[in-house]
């Protein structure tokens, strides 16, 4: 148990870094994504044949997987959305919600009880992001589709609470990029042409960002993320990573000085996201 929860915080570290990238990346956030899905695929491919695992499984498990990819996907194309007309703090401060969204959603896809604590806890991360949303008017619409993505972000880990317990995660996250890839590049000429861009092709910097975006933050975080899954309830894993805000935080700090940009409304909406996490954390241990 002790060991998931390492797993699981040092994939919350990984996912720090991602906010980072979407905002050094100069790509909007519809090619970032595909391309992000496109790396981490090859990546993936090349695992799979290092370690001599096979993915050879019946072609509607497959179409299964991949369609899961989806939800991971359209979510990071509204977090980066996010984070590109707002910036990084409010970005993974709303996703955040990732929790609230999955103690609503995961009773209803599952047909469980609702649990209270967990909506208990929801609720004082609702609390906490209502004091950032009021903090500047001019970020509002990043923190819509911060909220759009964490509702994504709560769907894919509730389904992928069910693949992990049957197949190795190398080849769920394998075939959830390859799905991510397919279906963001049909829906991607739609969205080029509501939103065109100069160029689709990533400069060699933005090349090399997205290489190592697509090996240790995605492949790296997903596998990690997927192994805890195994171990730890969808609704934990999705209130631990409240605590990505934290580490992504510091690092737009120190690369982008983006505490020019926050008052003091955001920092007391952040220490109640803290807290649930830790609540959260408590309660687990003790039914353990």
């Amino acid at each position: 148990m002790k060991k998931s929860y390492l797993v699981l915080h040092f994939a919350v570290l990984l996912a720090g870094f991602t906010g980072v990238f979407g905002k050094l990346i100069s790509l909007n956030e519809g090619l970032l994504v595909w391309y992000r899905v496109f790396f981490s695929s090859i990546v993936l491919f090349f695992i799979l044949k290092l370690f001599k695992i096979s993915a050879n499984i019946k072609l509607q498990k497959k179409l299964d997987i991949a369609k899961i990819g989806m939800f991971i996907t359209i979510h990071w194309v509204f977090f980066y959305a996010s984070i590109k007309y707002s910036n990084i703090s409010i970005g993974v401060v709303c996703y955040c919600l990732t929790s609230f969204f999955t103690a609503i959603f995961a009773p209803l896809i599952n047909r469980s009880k609702f649990s209270l604590s967990e909506l208990g806890l929801s609720l004082i991360t609702l609390f906490g992001i209502s004091l950032i949303f009021h903090f500047d008017a001019s970020y509002q619409l990043g923190i819509i589709l911060g909220v759009i993505s964490s509702a994504f972000a709560a769907l894919y880990t509730i389904y992928n609470e069910k693949l992990v317990r049957n197949f190795d995660s190398r080849i769920i996250n394998y075939y959830q990029m390859i799905g991510g890839t397919v279906g963001l590049g049909i829906l991607l000429p739609f969205y080029l042409y509501f939103f065109p861009v100069p160029t689709i092709l990533p400069s060699l910097k933005d090349v090399y960002y997205l290489i190592v975006l697509a090996s240790f933050c995605t492949v790296g975080l997903y596998v990690l993320f997927a192994e805890s899954l195994k171990h730890i309830s969808a609704f934990t894993v999705n209130l631990s990573f409240n605590l990505e805000p934290v580490y992504a935080i510091i690092l737009a700090f120190l690369f982008f000085n983006e505490s020019k940009e926050l008052n003091m409304s955001f920092y007391i909406g952040l220490c109640f996201v803290i807290l649930s996490v830790l609540l959260q954390t408590i309660i687990s241990f003790r039914k353990k």
